[in-house]
């Protein structure tokens, strides 16, 4: 609870330093109806509520920014309810000297190793073509609690971003990232030497993800894009992840892209996983997209990924517009037989006053040429009205079917509302 109080209290005292504060944000009610079957004869109604508020409190360069939701059952409470999630909670100065950016608290961390949330502090430097962000801090509670981890050494992400764009068109960023786990005790129930059951405390070490990464991205501005990025696993001492993706569109309205991915199974050091002989998967597709128009596109797309001792491929078409989507996926080989089409439809009237929608999907799947095919049909239709600047409803009806979800109906009804407001302090 100390720790709380001390996280909580440095944050507000940044921000009670900063006057002439604008104050802008969002703040939602949401309701969520669905029935839940706990056998197959016996099922019970619930009623979720939503509370959702995101706030920016900042004047110039500084600023407070948090985003709290707090969620319950209004009919059958279930477990652990109610929930205060805290997602963002955080101080920021940016741009300090034109040279340094820090946030301070909790806030979210971009990265494709180990994203998420950490509580603690994200320092970003810049210079002539160079860029340098680190971070340190601890792992985030359960349900996004407002509780700072008691055990920091075992419980910790710690990284830093090296970025240099120094030659045209080239960005080139090197990168490292430390992410420890600390584990839950638990009791279980052993047997001692006389094959008597007792309780025993289960404490394991801790769990870690460590990767050095490199990226390098071209830009031809209308003419080609290239991505590529590669992790190493430093734990493990071997390659986990190598991924190229390219876009060519010289050509008139026509682009032509290709994505590569190799990829080891990631697994936390220490974890009992690690001793499992497990395969690589190597995954390449080409496709292509093709403008009709301002408002009309066209795609395909074709790719095949092989694994440890077999392949499969997908195909994907389908066209884009101004009013929606469709598309067709089919998937055969070693992971299955798929078949999918869905299409989506959206349409603003009346100078954004009321926007429909609708949503349908068809499945039909199997997992071997010899195995059952199930079928999977759902269907989405709602409406997003906006009588004022600062206010929107939305509600939208969910219905999903198939052997193991019976004539599944959802109901979900939201209410935003919009505010900025200068204030001035003394």
């Amino acid at each position: 609870m100390k720790q709380t109080i001390y996280f909580f209290g440095i944050v507000f005292l940044f921000v009670s330093t900063i006057k002439a504060q604008n104050i802008k944000g969002r703040i939602t009610s949401s309701l969520y109806a669905f029935e839940r079957y706990s056998s197959v004869e016996s099922s019970g109604q619930y009623l979720r509520a939503f509370q959702t508020l995101n706030l920016n409190v900042g004047k110039s360069n500084y600023s407070f920014k948090t985003r709290i939701n707090f969620e319950s059952n209004i009919i059958n409470p279930l477990e652990r309810d109610p929930k205060l999630r805290f997602y963002n909670l955080y101080f920021e100065a940016r741009n300090i000297y034109n040279i340094a950016s820090v946030k301070i608290g909790r806030q979210p961390l971009y990265n494709s190793v180990a994203g998420g949330l950490i509580d603690g502090i994200s320092l970003k430097l810049k210079y002539s073509g160079f860029g340098l962000n680190g971070y340190f801090g601890g792992n985030v509670a359960p349900y996004q609690k407002l509780e700072f981890t008691d055990d920091l050494f075992n419980d910790y992400i710690a990284g830093a971003k090296l970025s240099i764009t120094v030659i045209k068109n080239l960005k080139v960023d090197l990168s490292y990232i430390d992410k420890n786990f600390k584990p839950v005790e638990y009791h279980a129930l052993r047997l001692d030497e006389n094959l008597n059951p007792v309780q025993i405390l289960i404490q394991k070490e801790s769990n870690q993800f460590r990767f050095a990464s490199a990226a390098l991205t071209y830009k031809l501005k209308n003419i080609l894009r290239v991505h590529t990025k590669f992790d190493y696993d430093l734990n493990f001492e071997t390659a986990s992840k190598f991924m190229v993706s390219a876009r060519y569109q010289q050509i008139e309205n026509l682009g032509i892209s290709l994505f590569y991915n190799f990829r080891e199974p990631r697994i936390r050091y220490n974890s009992i996983f690690a001793v499992f002989n497990y395969g690589n998967t190597q995954e390449i597709e080409g496709g292509l997209d093709y403008k009709i128009n301002n408002k009309i596109t066209l795609y395909g797309k074709f790719g095949n990924v092989t694994y440890k001792d077999d392949n499969s491929q997908r195909l994907t078409v389908g066209v884009n517009s101004n009013y929606g989507s469709f598309s067709y996926r089919k998937t055969f080989g070693y992971a299955g037989e798929l078949d999918a089409l869905s299409i989506y439809a959206a349409k603003t009237f009346l100078n954004g006053l009321v926007t429909p929608s609708l949503g349908l999907a068809y499945t039909s799947y199997k997992l071997s040429p010899e195995a059952e095919t199930n079928k999977i049909v759902s269907f989405l239709g709602g409406v997003n009205i906006r009588p004022w600047k600062l206010w929107s409803f939305d509600l939208q009806g969910q219905y999903f079917n198939n052997k193991i979800y019976k004539n599944d109906l959802r109901l979900f009804l939201k209410i935003n509302y919009w505010f900025n407001t200068n204030l001035n302090l003394l």
